[in-house]
């Protein structure tokens, strides 16, 4: 069992036994605004290694590299102006851009999946003063089984990866609760969203003073994580936009809208019962394990607003509800 340390009560152990674990090449779960990550030293293809193998996950999916501030980010990749500009509005905080690796940066391609280019983000809090006390990059996937649930707290983290690993960081829940959005700017200024999340678009926009292109259909080619088409996906099948609970589902709703037949649910969750779009992000990783685990075969889930923070919670559920390889 990994060995628990709350970074409020205990910060200055925390810190020693991050840097102490990172250091020695082994991966910890770190809590962060998002959340929870699985974290290793960026420059160290060892450590790197171990992230893919404690999470089963594919080494074409690349990882984002967290930084502590804008100047450490400038140390391993170049940022244009409009980057700039977000970097500025909205670091720390959930938003990762897709970068140009600097040359030489040292940046494992391991990390990268062989790109030249590189997510980064910087995240708020702990996270980012741990990353400070180690002066090098962390790369950090959702610390949990590859294409499962992401875990919004220490214990979701020891429930899956528990036994895999020593340390776990336990900072509560997680604030935002789903993953950052992910932009690329390309070199003809065209500003490109690969990953709906904590950030909503509209601002993005807003400050970037670009409007952002979505793209029409899936592409196979993997630049950001949280791009294969089957991600995020509990033990039971997915149902979206139900309008009535079937025999054996769980269901899943959103703005207290009661639905046909939610009587016989295995059992009924709200993500936000007063529809609040940023309380249902915060809560939807939470309610799907929680659904997941009331041993129904289907969970049933309900349309959700697609609009704010809607457009990321819908798609994390379209990937939850795809077919799995």
């Amino acid at each position: 069992m990994a060995r628990h340390i709350n970074i409020e009560t205990e910060r200055d152990t925390a810190l020693q036994a991050s840097v102490a674990e990172l250091s020695a090449g082994r991966p910890i779960a770190l809590p962060t605004e998002t959340v929870y990550g699985l974290a290793a030293d960026a420059t160290n293809p060892a450590a790197i290694t171990s992230i893919y193998e404690t999470k089963g996950r594919p080494q074409f999916n690349p990882l984002i590299c967290h930084m502590a501030d804008l100047a450490m980010a400038e140390r391993y990749a170049v940022l244009d102006p409009v980057s700039r500009t977000l970097a500025e509005a909205f670091w720390p905080g959930p938003l990762t851009l897709v970068l140009p690796l600097r040359p030489g940066s040292g940046i494992h391609s391991l990390a990268t999946a062989g790109l030249d280019t590189v997510g980064i983000r910087v995240p708020q809090g702990f996270a980012g003063d741990l990353i400070r006390h180690f002066d090098r990059p962390l790369a950090a996937p959702s610390a949990n089984s590859s294409g499962k649930i992401s875990p919004t707290s220490a214990a979701h983290v020891e429930a899956d990866l528990g036994q895999k690993i020593n340390l776990i960081l336990d900072g509560g829940a997680a604030s935002v609760g789903v993953e950052s959005t992910i932009v690329k700017v390309e070199a003809d200024g065209r500003v490109r969203l690969l990953r709906p999340g904590g950030i909503v678009t509209a601002e993005i926009e807003r400050v970037a003073g670009l409007r952002l292109e979505r793209p029409e259909k899936a592409s196979a080619a993997i630049e950001a994580p949280g791009m294969l088409a089957s991600h995020y996906a509990p033990g039971a099948t997915v149902r979206l936009n139900a309008t009535s609970v079937l025999p054996g589902e769980a269901l899943i709703r959103f703005g207290g809208i009661a639905i046909s037949g939610e009587e016989r649910a295995h059992a009924v969750l709200d993500l936000s019962p007063a529809g609040d779009l940023a309380e249902a992000a915060a809560n939807l990783f939470d309610y799907l394990k929680a659904a997941d685990a009331s041993g129904a075969d289907t969970i049933a889930i309900t349309t959700i607003p697609t609009h704010g923070l809607g457009e990321a919670i819908n798609d994390r559920l379209s990937r939850a509800a795809a077919p799995r390889g």
